[in-house]
């Protein structure tokens, strides 16, 4: 019973205001401040964790690659009738150590035994979180938790979704807020590292139906080795004062203008890094043009298969999520003037605020069932104990009857 009250106490306090999202590329975290803290609260509250709410809530970066997105926050948000804030964590996968370490010294491991986690890394750096802190990662599904997470958010903030007014024009296209209140069914890319497709018809009706695995990752990748650059950040600073018309091949370049036929305009690209087999072409591009033409490559890519897939499913609302469009606006203009030109305006892009952290903010909802889980796994296993112990106790009262000096047949022969 002792054991039982240690850990409800453990999970309802510590371990329930975490999710984890550990990408291939970045891990996300999501972390809900209550804000509705009682005075017998804070007196019970232990020194450790208002050490680590206010290390959390108080400073937007940590370490070399960690950084609190505070544009993102969202306050007087409602969870398990608990009213607080959300905050939006990131840091670079590779510095997976360091966060380990950090929760080490800031004295997480003592108060949290479990958390929940999404992505790939719940199951690559499970052993360093069990060996390095003493954590148990509760993993669960990335596309159950990513759809949870955007349904949540969705109701919590009215104007969670938007699109590009004036798609075809990119350099006029303005951000405007979309009614989502009505979601179903809609195409959902996730673009990560990779990317992945999924069509959605309910909350919990979905099913994937395509992806690519060029994606977020292969921008940065691409861009790293043909550029120099050293982070998204600067790979995307880069596209946007670059041109990739000086390394594609366009509609023009082979046909000398438009293509009526087939109603291809002349400054449509025919052939992505189509020019970069003249030397003289590869000698006047720049960096930032490179790194244009890289984007323009991906999100083309990424455009035309989300594009067939609606078709296909017979959907005309196509969100796009993942921290590939994190401070990305010209991936995402780039984006909705594909699905508005190729399919004459019948398909819509819509993006979302939050972007890459709806796994995480999924995980974050789904411990309900994970404080049950461990609260009956221990009812059980004490339960198996005291079934033990009782057994014990019984063969070694029927052993003791059967070979008292005292038994009947002492008796019998004393009579």
């Amino acid at each position: 019973m002792q054991d039982e009250k240690m850990l409800r106490s453990q999970l309802a306090k510590a371990m329930p205001w975490f999710g984890m999202d550990i990408g291939g590329t970045l891990t996300k975290l999501v972390y809900f401040e209550p804000k509705d803290i009682t005075p017998d609260e804070q007196d019970q509250e232990a020194e450790i964790l208002r050490n680590i709410r206010r290390y959390l809530t108080k400073n937007s970066a940590y370490g070399k690659t960690g950084h609190r997105d505070t544009h993102l926050q969202m306050d007087n948000v409602e969870i398990r009738k608990r009213r607080g804030s959300l905050h939006f964590i990131r840091f670079q996968t590779t510095d997976m150590s360091n966060f380990l370490l950090l929760a080490k010294q800031k004295g997480m491991a003592e108060l949290v035994t479990t958390v929940c986690a999404t992505g790939g890394g719940a199951f690559k750096f499970e052993n360093e979180f069990r060996q390095q802190v003493n954590m148990k990662l509760a993993k669960f599904d990335e596309l159950d938790t990513l759809i949870k997470g955007i349904l949540f958010a969705e109701v919590q903030n009215p104007t969670e979704c938007y699109f590009y007014e004036n798609a075809r024009d990119i350099m006029k296209s303005e951000k405007r807020a979309f009614d989502f209140s009505k979601p179903y069914p809609f195409i959902l890319v996730n673009v990560g590292s990779g990317v992945s497709i999924l069509a959605v018809y309910g909350p919990d009706n979905y099913k994937r139906v395509s992806g690519t695995s060029l994606g977020g990752g292969t921008f940065l990748g691409l861009c790293c080795l043909l550029t120099g650059c050293n982070s998204f950040e600067e790979a995307i600073q880069l596209a946007t004062k670059g041109d990739n018309r000086k390394v594609d091949k366009l509609v023009r370049d082979i046909y000398g203008g438009d293509y009526d036929r087939f109603g291809l305009t002349g400054d449509l690209v025919a052939s992505s890094f189509g020019q970069m087999h003249i030397k003289d072409k590869r000698s006047s591009v720049s960096r930032e043009d490179l790194a244009n033409a890289t984007l323009v490559t991906i999100t083309n890519n990424i455009g035309s298969i989300a594009r067939m897939c609606a078709l296909n499913e017979k959907m005309d609302k196509v969100v796009f999520v993942g921290n590939f469009l994190r401070v990305n606006p010209i991936s995402m203009k780039l984006l909705a003037y594909a699905m508005e030109f190729w399919s004459n305006g019948t398909l819509k892009a819509l993006f979302l605020e939050h972007e890459g952290y709806f796994g995480a903010l999924g995980c974050l909802l789904q411990f309900n069932g994970e404080i049950a889980a461990a609260l009956n796994e221990t009812a059980e296993t004490s339960q198996q104990t005291q079934k033990s112990e009782t057994t014990a106790d019984t063969f070694s009262n029927t052993i003791n009857s059967t070979t008292s000096p005292h038994s009947n047949n002492a008796n019998n022969s004393d009579s």
